[in-house]
């Protein structure tokens, strides 16, 4: 007894052609080259036709030949992910809160408080680009000044 292995498509040529009537599919009407009906196209499942779709079943495939199982985190792992997602979600939540109790005076303030920042930041800023001197000058200005006060107090 010997194998033949032909290719899918010279297998289902070889199922039509055969006269005993072992092909068990009807031919469709379509077939006969009638030009005035129109011929069905199979339609694509647009969930199955998705690049995530596809990449998912490959790994599915991938892990089910390794003899990997769905679950194949350990428990620990799982608890742990689970805890983490619920302490980001809680975080969340008092966030959201937090912003809807501050009254307009506290935002207010927030705003200010961010414009002075953001000054002090530029005034850094353009200290840095000041020459060498007119920065030791600034210092011995406040020492001066701090020494003079206590020297009065």
């Amino acid at each position: 007894k010997h194998l033949i292995c032909f290719p899918a498509s010279m297998y289902t040529e070889i199922q039509r052609e055969r006269p005993d009537g072992g092909n068990i599919l009807t031919h469709p009407d379509y077939i006969d080259g009638n030009p005035d009906l129109i011929k069905p196209k199979k339609l694509l499942n647009p969930v199955k036709a998705s690049k995530s779709h596809q990449e998912l079943h490959r790994e599915l495939l991938m892990n089910h030949k390794r003899g990997l199982g769905v679950e194949s985190k350990p428990e620990l792992q799982r608890v742990l992910e689970h805890r983490r997602r619920d302490l980001l979600i809680k975080q969340k939540k008092e966030e959201e809160e937090a912003k809807k109790l501050q009254s307009p005076f506290e935002k207010e303030l927030l705003k200010r408080h961010q414009r002075l920042d953001q000054l002090e930041k530029e005034q850094e800023k353009q200290e840095d680009h000041a020459p060498e001197f007119i920065k030791v000058k600034e210092n011995l200005r406040r020492t001066s000044t701090v020494t003079g006060d206590e020297k009065s107090a």
